[in-house]
């Protein structure tokens, strides 16, 4: 049994280094901008050097954005303390349904307005919802193309790393 439990946990795993891995942008300089906060002040990337990041691209008519929103909230309200900072950043072409989405999300970490998708283009986003992790120095450490909700998501680890670096 053991000989057919080994092999498929290693394809397994394989596969979804290739998933997560699959980024131009991982072990790069994370790309900075300035962008709108859609409550308060406005954000530019580079303010938050020293800390990890986590950006999460989200769109309004994006159900599974809503859930994962909602789970990086209690996430980041979990690792603030230990220098964690999240963006959402909506590429919503209409501000006005961005706006109504963002309000009625009610997350505690700022989510920014990005309707020209420049900061997506940036990213290289092509699917929503996607997770950027930057680490303390400001290099693009995880991307996450539409994680599925878990127990535990795999990011939480990655996130545990590198707030403890």
């Amino acid at each position: 049994m053991i000989d057919r439990v080994v092999p498929a946990l290693l394809s397994l795993c394989a596969a979804f280094a290739v998933w997560a891995a699959d980024s131009p942008l991982i072990g790069r300089e994370a790309p900075d901008f300035a962008l709108r906060a859609m409550a308060g002040d406005n954000m530019r990337l580079s303010e938050a050097r020293g800390q990890v990041v986590v950006l999460s691209f989200f769109g309004s008519r994006c159900n599974t954005c809503r859930a994962q929103l909602a789970e990086l909230d209690g996430v980041f309200r979990t690792y603030e303390p230990a220098g964690l900072v999240v963006y959402g950043v909506s590429i919503d072409d209409d501000e006005t349904a961005a706006h109504s989405f963002a309000t009625s999300v009610g997350v505690g970490f700022p989510l920014l307005a990005d309707p020209a998708k420049a900061v997506g283009r940036d990213y290289s986003i092509d699917r929503l919802p996607t997770l950027v992790i930057v680490d303390r120095a400001g290099k693009v450490r995880y991307v996450h193309r539409d994680p599925k909700s878990r127990r535990e998501p795999v990011y939480v680890r990655e996130l545990r790393r590198l707030l403890d670096e």
